[in-house]
């Protein structure tokens, strides 16, 4: 498992529930020092837990079976287009969310391809690209104690980049997999992350999306 960019709080966090399941994660980042350095001070932070995580450059998490996309928004195409050859036939995950923060409300830009994860998949052509893991508070996942719950709404035009997706989340403890439909749908999916980071903001909460009824 490797996330690209996974040095951020998203990245973090996500890379820490991964390895509590029993999964292998490699934290990648654009230097292979800062991705040791993160990923020491998080295996540090939870000492008695056996959290199978290493860090090393993007290459090094490119390389991993499936691969996770945790990088700002600014820099998901120049990131991704080297790795292309890498990534061929693998199921990337976009978790990628085009934000700005506008006083206390977060606001969504609309990217010119609809969505981060289109332009993920217009990066890699070769890949079979899924979109989920928007709407996790960073801060709950990096705190393996925190009792977090939450569903994940999970979109992709290729069945089995959605099974596979799928089969991650339910693998976190306290995450359920929803699927939500084609690739298409990604673009209303990360800009509700906007409203739900907002709302925690300024209810200063962590709360997480549940779909009642399902």
């Amino acid at each position: 498992m490797g996330i690209l960019g996974g040095t951020g709080p998203a990245g973090k966090g996500l890379a820490l529930r991964l390895a509590r399941a029993g999964l292998d994660v490699t934290i990648g980042s654009r230097d292979a020092a800062r991705g040791q350095e993160v990923t020491g001070a998080l295996v540090e932070k939870w000492p008695g837990r056996r959290l199978a995580i290493v860090g090393g450059d993007n290459a090094a998490a490119a390389a991993a079976e499936l691969v996770v996309v945790a990088t700002p928004w600014e820099g998901v195409a120049s990131t991704l287009k080297p790795l292309a050859p890498a990534l061929q036939g693998k199921v990337v995950v976009s978790m990628v969310n085009a934000l700005v923060k506008d006083g206390r409300e977060m606001l969504a830009l609309i990217p010119p391809r609809g969505s981060m994860a289109a332009a993920v998949q217009a990066a890699l052509p070769g890949s079979a690209v899924s979109a989920a893991f928007h709407h996790l508070p960073a801060s709950e996942m990096e705190n393996l104690d925190s009792g977090l719950a939450a569903d994940v709404l999970v979109c992709s035009d290729d069945p089995g980049a959605t099974q596979a997706t799928m089969d991650l989340v339910d693998a976190i403890e306290g995450l359920r997999a929803l699927d939500a439909g084609s690739l298409a749908q990604a673009s209303a999916v990360e800009a509700f992350t906007a409203v739900c980071i907002t709302l925690n903001i300024r209810y200063k909460a962590h709360s997480t999306l549940r779909m009642i009824g399902i």
